[in-house]
């Protein structure tokens, strides 16, 4: 079966460092799909602003594996990067097809004279430029299971940083909006979790901006801020 996009996710997830790991862990980053014709056509959309929440099917396209050499067992960051567990019970997305599975809440649909009909969505774990396969309706009487159990991944689910600025002068640098954005994604600790380096810098792109930080006792610390198109 051959596949094409139909759509492609815009938004300020400039890079693969930093995107959340499951969909909603970042809950004010808006995302934007853009369809491509014939499929940006009002028709396609007809009552889709009647559901909350849709789900989406979409590509990794940054993955630089070979799809023809399967790997039955992947290691899942949160798990330190040292235990492997099989792919069919992770989320990993280096999987034997490259697609991806999503929920998002749907704030609204517009229509613009260029891109005809656009979603505009919260709680996308995508890149900008993702490519979106098919929209679906996410339905809470079968979708949503309160009773489920989450295996390995449950003892993660709280793990949170506390995120602090080295001064005011780098804080201000950033408009309040896009910054409130950026602290909710470094609160969810970016770096693998194998990674415990407190002298280390990492730096994460997003929007307009290279941010430096370090992380030591549970403390993310931002040490510069850089414009990137500066």
């Amino acid at each position: 079966m051959d596949i094409h996009p139909i759509a492609y996710a815009k938004n300020d997830f400039v890079d693969k460092f930093g995107i959340p790991r499951q969909s909603f862990q970042t809950s004010t980053i808006e995302t934007r799909i853009v369809f491509q014709p014939p499929y940006n056509t009002p028709d396609a959309f007809r009552e889709i602003q009647h559901f909350s929440h849709l789900w989406i099917i979409w590509g990794f396209s940054c993955n630089q594996i070979d799809h023809q050499k399967f790997s039955p067992t992947v290691r899942p960051p949160r798990l330190g990067g040292n235990k492997r567990v099989g792919v069919f019970a992770s989320r990993s997305p280096f999987r034997p097809n490259a697609l991806g599975l999503t929920s998002v809440r749907l704030l609204r649909v517009e229509t613009t004279p260029k891109n005809g009909v656009e979603l505009v969505v919260l709680g996308a774990d995508l890149l900008d430029n993702t490519p979106i396969y098919d929209i679906k309706p996410y339905l809470s009487f079968t979708d949503a299971h309160p009773q489920a159990t989450n295996g390995f991944a449950q003892e993660v689910i709280e793990y949170q940083l506390l995120v602090q600025w080295a001064d005011d002068e780098l804080r201000n640098r950033i408009p309040e909006n896009v910054r409130l954005q950026i602290e909710e994604i470094l609160s969810q600790d970016p770096r693998p979790a194998y990674h415990d380096e407190p002298e280390r810098v990492y730096k994460l792109d997003f929007a307009n901006y290279k941010i430096h930080f370090q992380v030591q006792n549970q403390i993310l610390m931002v040490v510069n801020v850089q414009e990137l198109n500066s």
